[in-house]
Formats: C-alpha cells, structure tokens, sequence
C-alpha cells in the first residue's frame, strides 16, 4: 500500500546556523491534511578509527542539547558539496590528528526520520597514524583509547548512549569478527 503524504504547503520556516526547519501541512492518502515538521540538515558522517590491536580512538565532548559529556566515536557535518568520504578524513584528522590508509563504508543510516532529514554516512578507518588533533576553534574534546570489546560493552549496559557511536561500533565489531 502507498502511504505517501504530498506538501499542500509551506506554512513557516526557520534557517539556523546548521539546521532550518519548516512546518508543512501534507495530504494523506485519505485526503486529509496534518501538519509535519521537518529539520533540513546537510547530513554528518562518523568514523570508527579502529587499530590492528582492536583499539579504538573515540572522543569524548559535552553535548549542549543533552547537558552532558558523551563518548562518540568522530564524527562532523557535511560541508557543501563535499563528499561523505572526504568529510570522514577531514573530521577524523581535525578531531584525532589520526590518517588512515584504508576506509570501509558500513553504510548510512537516518537518525531521526520522523522530523529530520539528515543521513549520516558511517565509515571504519584502518591503517592508522597518528598525527596532532587540530579540532574546530569551538570544539574542546578529548581522545580515548578503548578497546572494541570494551566499547561493546558499553554499548550493552547503555553506558554509550549515542545512536551513531552505538551503530558504529556494533557494525564494526560484527565487520571484525
């Protein structure tokens, strides 16, 4: 069954620094109307560097929204017209100071598709060196070695609550097995 909505119209809008947001009233396919809200967002990848030991770097940052520091695994958004691979090298050097000389792609996935169009690309970094971290003039965070097992646990004991982190590491571990 086809359950598409079409845009009947634009009511109002709101452009931010990275997100703009529209409220839109849709027809259903019952023809009647309900009203959507959506956050437009250029889209993020996110890069679990990962050691020939099964270490991995992750960063750990407070997070405005949340009120806390959370552990993640790098990641940044898209700038324009730059291509998710290219986006994952910039953010894994500028948050790690980490290159590497092998990318796998382990997908994309939608982190909120109820109200937000972001995609966020995933990426496991191999071959690693080491360089020095030179994050974003308003970015403070600090870099963790952890183990994959480790990590996994965490996961499982929801000591690691953030949704790309959490895919990442489940992906990369089931990719390493």
């Amino acid at each position: 069954m086809d359950y598409t909505e079409t845009l009947v119209r634009h009511i109002n809008g709101y452009n931010g620094l990275i997100t703009n947001t529209t409220l839109d009233r849709v027809m259903l396919q019952n023809g009647e109307h309900t009203l959507r809200e959506v956050v437009e967002h250029p889209g993020g990848v996110t890069v679990i560097p990962i050691d020939e030991e099964g270490f991995v770097y992750c960063v750990r940052q407070f997070r405005y929204p949340m009120l806390e520091h959370l552990l993640e695994v790098p990641a940044g958004k898209l700038e324009k017209e730059e291509e998710p691979l290219q986006c994952a090298e910039r953010e894994l050097s500028e948050e790690t100071g980490i290159r590497a000389s092998e990318y796998v792609f382990l997908g994309k996935v939608y982190p909120s598709p109820g109200f937000c169009r972001e995609i966020l690309y995933i990426y496991m970094a191999k071959g690693l060196s080491f360089g020095t971290a030179h994050p974003d003039l308003n970015e403070f965070l600090d870099v963790e070695k952890i183990h994959i097992d480790e990590l996994v646990r965490l996961v499982m004991e929801n000591e690691i609550t953030d949704a790309k982190t959490i895919i990442a590491v489940l992906k990369a571990k089931n990719i390493l097995s």
